[in-house]
């Protein structure tokens, strides 16, 4: 089925014919449609839906769009894409690349420019990182972008390594237990954020848009910085990965089963109201206020 070319979409126009690559394809279909299914990103009362999916060109946003298209085009996804790009002013940012490449597929699209490249650049002192500004200017544009052209969803291209790596972040730099979560609803309340690739590898990710030949675009922002701590915890999971293979897919288990009641976090757990059957009516008995 996958080898009939009038029943491929263009996206996948001159995909190797290896076993390998049949295997991997379908593997990142199988995990995007998995975490759209689980975390009930598709409404499911028939109305009409609209996606605006973020491109940035780097692999995993090609990823994204090529797996979204793949179940669009197979009937398993029921809403509109509109694939866009947000071109942030960098210097030397190959600005026809996507346009070209998007229209050449047959793929609806809007092309944005706005200027967050020189904020970030204003506004963070030498030396700090442009991510958390940078990331916060882009969304701020999405959004926006997405009310304009009447999407219900905003969706990025973070997949299972982006998440594992956040909730390390989380853990050592800020002290609490969480990651990114595959579905979220913006702080205005319209629109939600989806993370269809929750459960897919970053390694695929890269393995698939090389295979297609996509036209990658590096990042020259917040990519041209040394000394990242994300880029130290993904080289932590990496040894992790040699020494016991399967680490990263243990952990993002682990992520997925959370147990509240073996957390010391009262908030998410009713600590106070768990005794034993046979307790006193009464309950336990008071504890007096420190003097």
């Amino acid at each position: 089925m996958l080898d009939q070319p009038d029943d491929i979409h263009p996206l996948f126009h001159g995909a190797p014919a290896t076993t390998e690559f049949r295997k991997l394809r379908k593997r990142l279909i199988r995990e995007t449609r998995e975490a759209i299914d689980r975390y009930a990103m598709v409404r499911r009362d028939g109305s009409p839906q609209k996606w605006l999916v973020c491109l940035s060109g780097g692999k995993d946003s090609y990823t994204l769009l090529a797996a979204l298209i793949e179940l669009k085009w197979r009937g398993l996804l029921p809403v509109e894409i509109l694939a866009c790009n947000l071109d942030q002013g960098q210097p030397n940012f190959p600005a026809t690349v996507l346009p070209e490449f998007l229209k050449r597929m047959g793929v609806p699209h809007r092309i944005e420019y706005a200027d967050t490249y020189s904020i970030v650049k204003d506004k963070v002192p030498a030396g700090r990182t442009y991510c958390a500004l940078c990331s916060r200017l882009r969304r701020g544009n999405l959004y926006r972008i997405a009310r304009e052209e009447g999407c219900c969803a905003v969706v990025l291209g973070h997949h299972r390594d982006d998440l594992i790596e956040t909730f390390f972040l989380n853990l050592f730099h800020g002290g609490k237990v969480a990651t990114m979560p595959p579905k979220l609803v913006n702080d205005e309340g319209d629109l939600m954020v989806l993370r269809p690739l929750a459960h897919v590898a970053e390694a695929d990710c890269d393995r698939f848009a090389r295979a297609m030949n996509y036209p990658i675009i590096p990042c020259d922002l917040c990519g041209s910085q040394d000394g990242l701590q994300r880029q130290a915890i993904k080289r932590m999971l990496d040894e992790w990965e040699t020494r016991a293979p399967g680490r990263r897919a243990k952990i993002f288990s682990a992520l997925a089963q959370v147990r509240p009641s073996h957390l010391p976090d009262p908030a998410l757990f009713d600590f106070a109201g768990l005794w034993p059957a046979a307790a006193a009516p009464d309950g336990p008995p008071e504890i007096p206020s420190l003097r």
